[in-house]
């Protein structure tokens, strides 16, 4: 921690406060970042992040970038971040669908599925061997608004079968400039309501989708940081996971907030803009 941080450095502070320091644990070596609300908001780049990102590359911080946004396969969400001026190479972007697509790999190896998405959960499925189809499924992956285009005229194939429903993440809804939207678990609800099979999600809150996140940079838990936007997802699955958790104010969240939740983060700035001294004080990994 830098000098002059005011940060409590012993026991005689008592409990380190959530809007204080991180805790003492081994110096963050990987950094698990959520992208909305955190990197960019509302297509725009938050202030800062573009440096903050250049700062984990330099000074040798594995990262990954972690989103519940199943719509985009990793190499066009690199181009729509880049035209919001982030430069993230596609194998740091971590997706919901990549991390379905992997745990039914590990499930269900080369099965079949009946799939209501768009082309970052297709694309994911197909890679790992995956035929979609709806003539005997094995199982069923969802997103949110691509039921009423097809969802409700198909019917739901794996359901009707009793399969294993699967999706990418509970959110019922998700803020839009237009308003609140239906997200997948309003999807689920109405499918899992209907067939009588409750669905099993993977993205956050989940703490798998953090662990094959950790998995896949070879990253301990201990030595890990999760930063985030919302307390409902980001923070509360970091925590499972065991890793240190920042809230970041600069996404959906208020600090008056917070306090309605039974957890804490173990830090709460502003954005990752309050991040960059503290990167550039850190000496590079080799």
């Amino acid at each position: 921690m830098r000098a002059g941080s005011g940060c409590p450095g012993d026991k005689a502070h008592g409990p380190v406060p959530h809007t204080g320091c991180m805790p003492k644990r081994a110096t963050p070596q990987s950094w698990l970042c959520d992208m909305d609300g955190v990197l960019v908001h509302e297509g725009i780049m938050v202030p800062g992040a573009d440096r903050f990102v250049a700062l984990l590359a330099e000074k040798g911080r594995s990262f990954l970038v972690l989103t519940n946004n199943s719509m985009f396969t990793p190499r066009d969400l690199c181009d729509r971040l880049a035209q919001s001026g982030l430069v993230i190479p596609e194998a740091s972007l971590w997706t919901s669908a990549l991390a379905t697509a992997q745990f039914l790999d590990s499930q269900r190896p080369n099965g079949k599925a009946y799939v209501i998405g768009e082309a970052g959960l297709t694309t994911a499925l197909h890679d790992i061997g995956y035929v979609l189809t709806d003539r005997h499924p094995s199982t069923s992956c969802s997103r949110d608004e691509d039921l009423q285009l097809r969802g409700h005229h198909q019917g739901h194939p794996a359901g009707g079968r009793r399969g294993p429903l699967h999706r990418h993440q509970p959110r019922p809804g998700r803020p839009e400039p237009q308003g609140i939207l239906p997200a997948c678990g309003s999807v689920a609800a109405l499918i899992s309501h209907a067939t009588g099979v409750a669905p099993y999600f993977v993205g956050k809150p989940n703490s798998l989708m953090v662990r094959e996140g950790l998995n896949t940079l070879g990253a301990h838990s201990e030595s890990t940081v999760m930063v985030g936007d919302r307390m409902d997802t980001d923070v509360v699955a970091g925590i499972e996971a065991g890793l240190q958790t920042i809230l970041v104010l600069s996404g959906v969240t208020a600090k008056e907030q917070i306090d309605r939740f039974p957890y804490r983060p173990s830090r709460v700035i502003d954005s990752v803009a309050d991040l960059i001294g503290e990167l550039e004080d850190l000496e590079a990994l080799q």
